[in-house]
């Protein structure tokens, strides 16, 4: 069993060999742990490449005891799948200054290890009906289109967009009329990454490359969330490692954070609730 030191050792050489990989122009590693991140995006990018480089065919994990509230078991001599879970400190505002509304907040203070399985290292009833996004997928976009407006959004369409098909204007989106109903939905993931990613200040850091790659990062694992197959760049990909690890893991960190926002917001108007998650992620990046 792997303590919390061997783990940030582990996810450290994941992190070196996909930067290594990248370095050949390999792209596909990253877009195999895009992939990945689809299936387990309430994880943080370090904990979906830790559970990928202990076991690679993982589709639903969960803790000892979530599974037992499951009705299902654990087998005996199963190894376990180290994550890092966060130690939360709770805390409150100074009385004098507290407002009578004010509820205790909650900080980060450190990460431990934490282990899960996956559902084939159990036994026991038959799990409920996975939670999915996709029905008929052509109610997708309708679910998206819900989602932007309560990011305060404006969505129009258009009958030419300069031979785009998108267009993110800050509070505004803009698409291109007649796109088939996967088209517009991979387009709107895209431009309301764009909305939620870079009409900060973060602008400012990031070049308009590196803006388009995290975009169609994070339209590629919210589109295989939903099970559909996204336009692929994965060659372009390398471009958003550019020598300097900390940039390219502050970026991995953004799409996750974005693309798990979007998939939750899809999750919830569809009215289901992925059952497997544990609460013990908050979906951060772990260094």
């Amino acid at each position: 069993m792997m303590n919390r030191e061997e783990a940030l050792a582990l996810a450290e050489r994941g992190v070196d060999e996909l930067l290594a990989a990248l370095d050949q122009g390999k792209s596909e590693r990253l877009r195999e742990y895009l992939a990945f991140q689809a299936r387990f995006h309430r994880y943080s990018f370090n904990n979906c490449l830790l559970i990928a480089l202990q076991k690679p065919d993982a589709t639903f994990v969960a803790g000892f005891q979530r599974w037992k509230e499951l009705n299902r078991f654990v087998r005996k001599g199963e190894k376990g799948i180290l994550i890092l879970a966060p130690l939360v400190k709770r805390s409150k505002r100074d009385e004098e200054t507290r407002r009578e509304e004010d509820k205790p907040t909650t900080k980060v203070v450190g990460f431990r290890a934490a282990y899960v399985f996956d559902v084939s290292q159990t036994e026991g009833e038959e799990l409920p009906e996975m939670s999915v996004i996709l029905g008929d997928p052509g109610g997708l976009p309708d679910s998206l289109r819900q989602l932007i407006a309560r990011n305060g959004v404006e969505l129009r369409y258009e009958a030419s967009l300069g031979g785009a098909l998108g267009v993110s204007e800050g509070g505004r989106i803009a698409v291109l009329q007649d796109l088939t109903p996967a088209e517009e939905f991979a387009v709107l993931a895209h431009e309301l990454a764009h909305e939620l990613l870079h009409r900060t200040e973060r602008r400012k850091e990031t070049t308009k490359t590196i803006r388009e790659l995290e975009a169609e990062a994070v339209a590629f694992v919210v589109c295989r969330s939903a099970g559909l197959e996204s336009l692929e760049r994965s060659s372009d990909y390398i471009q958003l490692y550019q020598g300097d690890k900390e940039l390219f893991l502050a970026s991995l960190n953004h799409i996750q954070r974005v693309a798990a926002q979007i998939v939750d917001g899809l999750i919830e108007l569809s009215g289901s609730e992925p059952h497997g998650t544990v609460a013990a992620d908050t979906g951060q990046v772990v260094r």
